[in-house]
């Protein structure tokens, strides 16, 4: 059983993904042996796009002979080895494997992003990285920053626009590897500034409420602002909250206790 290092790359095309490949292991190409998961596809317009995949091995420096006798061996001592060997030299560390799967991700979901902003014509600077989770057990969301001049126009009014960017970005980055991920896309910081901005009103919302005694109700929300709301007063003794009525005009309300 042999222990060879392995890397699976994804970029827009096979020869970049193979260039890349190369570059962070250090060796020549013609030491590797390269195997084409996936080519790749460039889609309808670019939206819906597949990056192309490629898995990297360092060739062996066996002997053909020794290659040979290991591979023919009877399947019962093939099947003790294999298991000793494997419970004594895993191929891949977990931590490894995970880091490579979250620089993936990270990569996958700025691209998707940087992609759209092609079609549109848009030029600025984009940045992915990981969020803080809101809760302990809850996973980080993909984070991606769009920054640069004149960028209105992707937030729209009440960020219909950016809204839309965001969910297009969702389903194209989650198509491209094969599960969802928590995704979120902001302009020019436009959502951070927004947040604040929510969390003042809840407070203050809240404070009247005990206040007067009687409920609160906020104005129309989506879904992401609503929940920063339940997740600023929800440690809030004098106050609960619930959201009613039908999206879009869905609201908070803030009850007294």
């Amino acid at each position: 059983m042999e222990n060879r290092a392995t890397l699976e790359v994804i970029a827009p095309t096979v020869e970049e993904a193979i260039a890349q490949g190369v570059d962070e292991l250090g060796i020549p190409e013609n030491a590797l042996e390269i195997e084409i998961l996936d080519p790749g596809s460039k889609g309808l317009f670019g939206i819906g796009s597949r990056q192309a995949r490629v898995r990297l091995k360092i060739k062996s420096n066996r002997p053909a002979e020794e290659a040979e006798v290991v591979h023919f061996r009877a399947p019962e001592l093939e099947s003790e080895n294999s298991q000793a060997q494997i419970l004594q030299q895993p191929e891949e560390k977990p931590s490894e494997t995970s880091q490579l799967k979250d620089d993936i991700t990270l990569y996958v979901a700025r691209e998707t992003v940087v992609e759209l902003l092609e079609k549109m014509k848009v030029r600025a600077d984009v940045t992915a990285y990981y969020g803080e989770p809101d809760e302990a057990h809850s996973r980080p969301p993909v984070c991606v920053d769009i920054n640069g001049k004149d960028l209105s126009i992707l937030i729209g009014r009440q960020a219909e626009t950016l809204n839309a960017l965001q969910y297009i970005s969702n389903l194209i980055a989650g198509k491209e590897l094969g599960h969802s991920i928590p995704m979120v896309v902001d302009v020019e910081g436009y959502r951070k500034r927004r947040q604040q901005q929510i969390r003042h009103l809840a407070q203050r919302m809240a404070e009247q409420a005990v206040k007067t005694g009687k409920r609160q109700i906020l104005e129309p929300m989506p879904a992401n602002e609503r929940r920063i709301v339940h997740i600023e007063l929800r440690n809030n003794p004098d106050v609960t909250t619930e959201s009613v009525g039908e999206e879009p005009h869905r609201k908070v309300t803030i009850i007294p206790n």
